[in-house]
């Protein structure tokens, strides 16, 4: 699980899932098919010191309407650490915790579900994903978990191997958007 995990963010597709952070990356304004759009901060490896919840206002709007229905954030506990400290204008803040159990924290009113495989906040990071995954991102996932039994490898021990086929890659590109930690 571990290792999925962390091939769905950053895989290469080679021999694993391709990551949603294996795109190329370019600036919304510039944005095309292939690629994943991203909206800058404004300041190299953080947030803009005068405004910095502006950034993540304006990816919230960059992603399309119907796509953010359903949409999410994704990050790592270091980024949401920071996130969680950021307020509006009129000094509210912008993350709130879930109102009951098993639901999680809300960022401008969307979820926020931490992996950690995402990158810190540093210079020109995409730190912090945002979408509708389930529209943007297609898991091929064969059904069958083949488990071969070695009794002869170990005496007097019997050791397992489990293998299972798992892939992935971003099927609709306008489905995701993410915030880059840099000037542009």
């Amino acid at each position: 699980a571990r290792a999925e995990a962390a091939a769905f963010v950053s895989g290469n597709g080679v021999d694993k899932p391709r990551g949603i952070l294996d795109y190329p990356q370019v600036d919304d304004d510039g944005w095309a098919w292939n690629s994943l759009g991203y909206v800058a901060t404004g300041t190299d490896g953080g947030f803009d010191a005068a405004n910095p919840a502006d950034a993540v206002i304006d990816l919230v709007y960059r992603l399309g309407a119907p796509y953010r229905a359903g949409a999410s954030f994704v990050m790592n506990s270091r980024t949401a650490g920071a996130l969680r400290k950021l307020k509006d204008a009129d000094g509210r803040f912008l993350w709130s915790d879930g109102l009951s159990a098993g639901e999680p924290a809300r960022l401008l009113g969307y979820p926020v579900l931490i992996a950690e495989d995402m990158p810190d906040i540093a210079s020109d990071a995409c730190a912090v994903a945002f979408g509708n995954f389930e529209a943007g991102y297609t898991i091929a996932e064969r059904p069958d978990l083949r488990v071969l039994r070695d009794p002869f490898s170990a005496k007097p021990h019997v050791i397992f191997y489990a293998t299972k086929r798992v892939g992935g890659a971003v099927s609709d590109f306008a489905a995701i958007k993410l915030l880059k930690f840099g000037i542009a």
